[in-house]
């Protein structure tokens, strides 16, 4: 998949009509600009014989990956992506997920962009059908929440973003992601609504810029059009026939739910809500992304919501049992990737993150939570076995091991990575801070 990353990363250099450049050259912008135009591509230089870019523009000339080419790249490359396969993405990649050309992506889901009143949301399969195929994959509201991170590069970190991402960067690469996503026939952007951060002194400007945005929620032709709201989980509380469903950087606009889609909601993602209230929620958040009507003018219900945690730098979480991980990651400086979930019937198989700053191979990261089934367990402790040449395991009850420092170049089957025994699973090393 094409990974929305712009030109300006420190570090990374290309071939460009010719010439070598450095992603900071003050004449890149020039050069992206005859490029643009030119039918040859520039070339990543992170690995040997460099990896095929393109040139799109957005506001600005960027460089950007080339789909399905993520993986060619160096792990410490800013244009790396682990393979399809490496997370749930997978299992969509060629039916939910279809690539239109280098720089849009079409997605098929399984929710609709309109209601029809008083009509039932499938209808009566013939007694006799004319032609019968095989059942095409579709992609769940979750599943749309997860590309959308993904796309905006929210599931990647590195030492340079630490301090840097807020509600307005949220809000910021969320939406530029959106405007290259085509649903049932036009772009994710006019459907999708994501909070400004809020300022109490243009507070009037952002609500009537809102309402713009939502206006597409007008009823016509006797059809109630949809949209999805997607922001940060604030509180709820009792309404008249409902509940009133508040998201942060949206103080003057609740969400309203009937009571039994809330009761719904709040029976489906329970563990996820009682997560902020855990011994171990310090920092979490909870992200909702809500398909949502407009009940009359300006007030909004919700018809289908999913839910997702997240850390506190809006890396997503599988659960609270990751958060410790993701928190030592950031904490010590490291590179990594986080695989998501997408539709997957299960996570065992992925690894919980993938550390990116020790050499040519990145290295799989994974934790056995306690509260796993032992079916659950067995398969994480399968995929832990037979990953890549280098993978580290987290055990129930254990301190968590010595990540593998940034500095060392470790071997396939290495101790310093997959130890034959021992009650920890990481020769001690000490921990090291990643290149910026």
């Amino acid at each position: 998949m094409e990974s929305g990353k712009s030109s300006g990363v420190d570090g990374q250099r290309f071939a460009i009509g010719g010439r070598v450049v450095d992603a900071d050259d003050p004449q890149l912008q020039d050069l992206l600009a005859q490029a643009y135009e030119a039918p040859g591509r520039p070339r990543c230089l992170c690995v040997a014989g460099g990896v095929e870019m393109y040139v799109a523009f957005h506001r600005h000339f960027q460089i950007k990956r080339m789909p399905e080419t993520g993986d060619r790249h160096h792990p410490a490359c800013p244009s790396y992506e682990p393979g399809p396969a490496m997370s749930g993405l997978g299992e969509l990649v060629g039916e939910a997920v279809v690539q239109l050309d280098p720089a849009r992506v079409e997605l098929h889901v399984d929710f609709p962009w309109a209601r029809v009143p008083g009509r039932p949301g499938m209808g009566r399969e013939p007694a006799e059908p004319s032609e019968v195929g095989r059942t095409r994959r579709r992609m769940s509201l979750r599943a749309l929440m997860h590309f959308l991170f993904e796309r905006a590069g929210f599931n990647h970190w590195s030492p340079a973003m630490a301090g840097k991402r807020n509600q307005a960067v949220l809000h910021k690469y969320l939406m530029q992601a959106a405007e290259a996503i085509q649903v049932k026939g036009e772009p994710l952007s006019r459907r999708l609504y994501v909070p400004e951060a809020f300022s109490e002194t243009a507070k009037a400007e952002q609500a009537e810029r809102r309402r713009a945005r939502l206006s597409v929620l007008q009823p016509h032709d006797g059809r109630q059009p949809l949209a999805v709201v997607l922001g940060e989980f604030k509180g709820w509380e009792s309404a008249p026939a409902g509940a009133r469903i508040w998201i942060r950087h949206m103080p003057d606009a609740p969400l309203l739910a009937d009571a039994r889609t809330w009761a719904r909601v709040q029976r489906g993602f329970a563990p996820l809500f009682e997560a902020l209230d855990s011994d171990g929620g310090r920092g979490l958040r909870l992200m909702l992304a809500a398909l949502i009507r407009a009940r009359r003018e300006h007030t909004y219900e919700i018809d289908l919501a999913s839910l997702m945690l997240t850390s506190e730098e809006w890396i997503p979480l599988e659960g609270v049992h990751e958060a410790p991980l993701v928190r030592a990651l950031v904490a010590q400086g490291r590179r990594f990737i986080k695989p998501l979930r997408y539709d997957a019937r299960s996570v065992a198989g992925f690894a919980n993150a993938i550390l990116l700053d020790v050499g040519a191979e990145p290295v799989d990261l994974h934790v056995v939570s306690g509260f796993m089934g032992e079916a659950e367990q067995g398969a994480k402790r399968r995929a832990f076995e037979s990953a890549r040449a280098r993978s580290w395991l987290w055990l129930p009850g254990e301190a968590m091991p010595v990540l593998p420092d940034p500095s060392t170049r470790l071997t396939a089957g290495a101790a310093a990575c997959r130890p034959h025994a021992g009650p920890t699973t990481v020769r001690p090393n000490p921990a090291g801070r990643g290149p910026d």
